[in-house]
């Protein structure tokens, strides 16, 4: 059973990080272009490796305020690598997406890929939070992220958002049965958290207060990296 995290210290670090992954300016602004064409394009191998997975998701996935190689994406992949797995993982990232957004260029990230990716890690939600988003508008977009997906037998792992108490008990309710109901619907992995074991601690934190640093993208990796190589074994 996901944990409701009730505590004041978690909701305003759980705020903090909704507001972290709002757009600047917009969603569609040249900024936001320019960081999915730079996400896209971290790490390309001079060989094709025999794992390819997608990590498409937000600012979380894409690294934000960090090195190229410090990111969630290289992170695991080195990893993965580390554990003696021939992989490359590929980072479709992108700050202030939506799941709306996120929607609208899967179809366009997928054909720019070199092959059908042996696995999708689907990370959005929190930016749905941050705009106040009806959770039944969240549950669609996601649920035809996973459809396409799942249409094109990819496998898939989904890391999940959850939203913070202030929101009220219904909203809280409704949103946050949104990933286990669509992993248990479609047969797909999950990962509750994302943000498990980072959130709330400072020294895992950058300067803004908000992102994970390098630290904290370590612990999410050690945390994640098990189940995604559960995910690979299908």
């Amino acid at each position: 059973m996901l944990n409701r995290f009730m505590t004041y210290g978690f909701c305003f670090a759980i705020l903090q990080l909704l507001i972290a992954c709002g757009p600047a300016a917009g969603e569609d602004s040249p900024a936001v272009e320019k960081q999915q064409t730079a996400s896209d394009t971290i790490d390309e191998p001079a060989t094709e490796a025999k794992t390819l997975i997608l990590a498409f998701g937000d600012s979380l996935y894409a690294g934000y305020g960090l090195a190229p190689n410090e990111g969630f994406a290289p992170e695991l992949q080195k990893a993965l690598n580390d554990a003696g797995q021939d992989v490359r993982v590929h980072n479709a990232g992108v700050s202030g997406d939506t799941t709306a957004a996120g929607l609208r260029r899967m179809d366009f990230v997928l054909d720019s890929l070199s092959r059908k990716p042996d696995l999708v890690l689907l990370g959005l939600g929190g930016n749905d939070l941050l705009r106040g988003l009806k959770p039944s508008e969240t549950r669609a977009n996601m649920e035809a992220m996973v459809k396409k997906l799942s249409d094109q037998d990819i496998p898939i792992m989904l890391t999940g958002m959850l939203a913070p108490p202030n929101l009220g008990q219904k909203f809280s309710d409704q949103f946050n049965v949104i990933y286990p109901a669509l992993a248990k619907k479609y047969e797909v992995n999950l990962y509750p958290f994302f943000m498990d074991g980072v959130v709330g601690r400072s020294e895992l934190i950058l300067p803004d207060g908000i992102h994970p640093n390098d630290k904290g993208i370590d612990v999410i990796v050690e945390r994640i990296a098990p189940s995604v190589e559960m995910a690979l074994q299908g």
